[in-house]
């Protein structure tokens, strides 16, 4: 994958680059790609904890200002997905690094409303999760593209139904939810690092690879991110 004079994302033979220079490469690619997204999740934590900390996140829970911690993630997500091929690598980094604040301060309530053991325990099943579906996704030979179409489709669900279980406020649903919700970014995880493997390229300099590898990053932490929302629904322990 490449850059052609648009702009845009394009697919490109590799066939004069040695097989050894592509594979040390590809290595070197996913290191940072894995290397952005751990930092993110590190960030999220950070600012989760210390939102609860300093009471930050308590002042402003059911005020305006929560609201727009909520959907302001969102707001970093399309201008990432869409303005990151103008942008240049430090921006599209910063803008990451936003996001996954931003997360963490909108997630800080977990910690309130779950027991610090149960967040540790959560966090080391999605780990580990994470990792062996990870690892599956780049080893595989299978195309797992067929898949794709369904688990979007999963996701899309997820979706419409979280939002209508806001009114909703059905225990039952949102179990469902979570179900479905596991293995959908479950699938989703080995699903996303084939494609992001995929798009690299040798030919590729050193900034356009940096913003692949903030893309991969970026879907790998919403698959982290996602799978432990959904299984701290599950297997969570409540606060007294």
């Amino acid at each position: 994958m490449s850059f052609d004079s648009g702009n845009r994302w394009t697919s490109s033979a590799n066939t004069a680059i040695p097989q050894v220079g592509v594979d040390a490469g590809l290595r070197s690619y996913m290191l940072r790609v894995y290397n952005y997204m751990a930092i993110g999740l590190a960030l999220t934590g950070i600012v989760a904890y210390g939102a609860v900390a300093t009471g930050l996140y308590q002042a402003i829970a059911g005020t305006f200002i929560y609201w727009i911690v909520i959907f302001a993630p969102l707001g970093l997500v399309l201008l990432l997905s869409f303005r990151i091929q103008s942008m240049s690598l430090p921006a599209a980094q910063a803008s990451f690094w936003g996001y996954a604040a931003l997360v963490g301060l909108s997630l800080a309530g977990l910690l309130l409303v779950y027991t610090g053991e149960s967040v540790a325990r959560v966090f080391f099943i999605t780990a580990a999760t994470f990792l062996a579906m990870s690892l599956y996704g780049y080893t595989t030979k299978t195309d797992l593209a067929k898949f794709g179409s369904f688990l979007f489709m999963g996701l899309i669900g997820i979706v419409i139904a979280s939002v209508v279980n806001i009114f909703l406020a059905s225990s039952a649903l949102q179990f469902m939810i979570s179900v479905i919700g596991v293995i959908v970014f479950t699938g989703l995880t080995a699903w996303d690092t084939q494609n992001i493997k995929e798009m690299y390229w040798a030919g590729d300099d050193d900034v356009v690879a940096g913003k692949k590898a903030v893309m991969g990053a970026l879907r790998l932490y919403l698959d982290f991110i996602n799978l432990f929302v959904m299984l701290m629904q599950l297997m969570g322990n409540r606060r007294d």
